[in-house]
C-alpha cells in the first residue's frame, strides 16, 4: 500500500485535509479532475475563524501576499435598520478575507504538496475497490492521457463537492434534507465605494458585496428558488433589478462602477447532510454537508471539518490510526458526530435566512442593536462565528428588549 489516504478533490476541503494529514505523518495522494490554478463557483468569503486557521497553518501571509485585502468594515441594511462597524478581529487576524478561488485553491494545493502529499490534477476517479466485506480499499482513476490507474489505500476521503463522485460510489445516504430555497447570481465590479463587506436584505431579495483582489467587488444577488425558471431567461436583468430593489444605496453607487467579468449563477443550492463515513471512506466539506451559500459559511466550515478529521487521525502513531480498521472506524465515527454537532447550528440559521423573509421580531431586535455600538460589535462577532449566538443576549440587550412590545421578542434567526 503506497498511500495511507487518497483524497479525492483538491480544492478547499481536499487540499486542507491532505495538508493536515501529510503534516501529521500520513502518506497522502491528492487527486482532482481540474487543473490548477482554476476558478470555481464560489462566494469567496472566509469568516474570521477560517482566517485564523489559515494563519495557524502558516498560509495567511500567502493570501495577503497575493494582493487580497482584509475586509475591515461592515454594513448590514434591512428595512429601516442599518448596522455598521469595524469587522470583528481575532489575535493576528485583521478581519475576514475573500480571495479569488483560483488564488486560494492553488495556495492550498501547493501547501499540501509542500507538506509531502502527492498532488495530481487533471485526473478523473472512475471507481473504488472493495474487499469481500465491502470495505473500501482503493481508488480507480484515469489520467489526462487516458491511462487507467488503481491505488490501494487505507482510507478514501471524498472532498469532491456537493455532487461528490465518492458519495455516489459508496451510496452515502442523505438526511436532514431540506428543499432548495434560493438561486444566486454574481459578478465582479470595479470602482465600487463603501464598506468592504455590505449586506442588504428585504422580503424576497438579498444582496451581498465584498471586496476581493484588484480592488474588485463581488456583488451577489439572491432570489427565491421558486423564481429560478423565470430569472434564468434573462439573468442579468433579474440580477440588476434585485440590486436596485434590495440595495438602492448600492445601486446608485454602481452608476459610476463597471462590470469586469461575466455573470455567474446557480439554482442548485442544496441543503443536506450526508452520512459522513463508512468502512474505509469518509466525506469532508460539501461532499458530506451542503447549505445555501447565503451566509457564506462554506469555506470556513470546510476548514473546521478538515481540522476535525485530521485531529482524529493524528496522535503519536498516525499510521496505526488508518492502518487498523477498528481504530479507523472509531475515529471516523467521532469525526462524523463532531461534524454534525458543529455544523447543525449554522445549518438551521441558514435555512431561516434563505427564506428571504425578515420577520418583525428579528427587525425589532436589530433596531435595538443598532442603537448601541457595543451590541453592534457583539452582533457582528456572532455573525462571524467568533461568539456563540447565546452571547448576543447580554443583560443590556435583554433590558432593552424588555421595554419593547412587552419584552417577548423571538430569538430565532437573529444570530445569522
Amino acid at each position: 500500500m503506497t498511500y495511507d489516504a487518497v483524497v479525492v478533490g483538491a480544492r478547499c476541503a481536499g487540499a486542507t485535509t491532505a495538508l493536515l494529514l501529510a503534516r501529521a505523518g500520513h502518506r497522502v495522494l491528492l487527486l482532482d479532475r481540474a487543473t490548477f490554478p482554476s476558478d470555481t463557483l464560489s462566494g469567496l468569503y472566509i469568516h474570521q475563524p477560517g482566517v485564523e486557521r489559515l494563519a495557524r497553518w502558516g498560509l495567511l501571509d500567502q493570501v495577503r501576499g497575493s494582493g487580497c485585502p482584509p475586509l475591515q468594515t461592515v454594513t448590514y441594511s434591512v428595512a429601516d435598520v442599518c448596522l455598521s462597524g469595524r469587522a470583528p478581529t481575532l489575535p493576528g487576524v485583521a478581519g475576514a478575507y475573500a480571495p479569488r478561488r483560483y488564488v486560494l485553491d492553488a495556495i492550498l494545493a501547493e501547501a499540501a504538496a509542500a507538506a509531502g502529499a502527492d498532488v495530481r490534477d487533471h485526473t478523473t476517479v472512475t471507481g473504488l475497490t472493495t474487499d469481500d466485506d465491502g470495505r473500501v480499499t482503493g481508488v480507480r482513476w484515469r489520467t489526462a492521457d487516458g491511462t487507467e490507474m488503481t491505488e490501494r489505500t487505507g482510507l478514501v476521503v471524498g472532498a469532491d463537492g456537493m455532487r461528490s463522485t465518492v458519495a455516489k460510489l459508496v451510496e452515502a445516504p442523505l438526511y436532514a434534507q431540506h428543499p432548495n430555497l434560493t438561486c444566486v447570481y454574481y459578478t465582479f465590479w470595479a470602482g465600487v465605494t463603501g464598506a468592504d463587506f455590505q449586506i442588504y436584505e428585504r422580503p424576497g431579495g438579498w444582496v451581498a458585496a465584498l471586496r476581493t483582489h484588484d480592488d474588485l467587488m463581488l456583488i451577489a444577488a439572491y432570489l427565491p428558488q421558486a423564481q429560478f425558471d423565470r430569472v434564468r431567461r434573462d439573468a442579468m436583468a433579474a440580477y440588476r433589478a434585485t440590486i436596485e430593489a434590495t440595495a438602492p444605496d448600492l445601486w446608485q453607487r454602481l452608476a459610476d462602477a463597471s462590470i469586469t467579468d461575466r455573470l455567474y449563477g446557480t439554482g442548485d443550492q442544496r441543503n443536506f447532510f450526508r452520512r459522513a463515513h463508512g468502512p474505509g471512506w469518509v466525506l469532508v466539506g460539501d461532499a458530506g454537508h451542503h447549505k445555501d451559500s447565503i451566509n457564506a459559511h462554506g469555506i470556513t466550515d470546510t476548514f473546521l471539518q478538515s481540522e476535525l478529521l485530521a485531529g482524529e487521525l493524528g496522535g503519536d502513531d498516525p499510521a496505526a490510526s488508518i492502518g487498523d480498521p477498528v481504530r479507523l472506524d472509531a475515529a471516523l465515527a467521532r469525526f462524523a458526530a463532531a461534524r454534525d454537532e458543529h455544523m447543525a447550528p449554522n445549518y438551521q440559521t441558514n435555512l431561516v435566512t434563505a427564506r428571504l423573509d425578515p420577520t418583525p421580531d428579528r427587525l425589532a431586535v436589530l433596531r435595538v442593536i443598532q442603537d448601541s455600538p457595543q451590541l453592534t460589535d457583539r452582533y457582528l462577532s456572532v455573525v462571524a462565528g467568533i461568539l456563540p449566538p447565546e452571547e448576543l443576549y447580554t443583560r443590556d440587550l435583554l433590558a432593552r428588549l424588555s421595554s419593547q412590545a412587552g419584552g417577548a421578542l423571538a430569538r430565532d434567526g437573529i444570530a445569522r
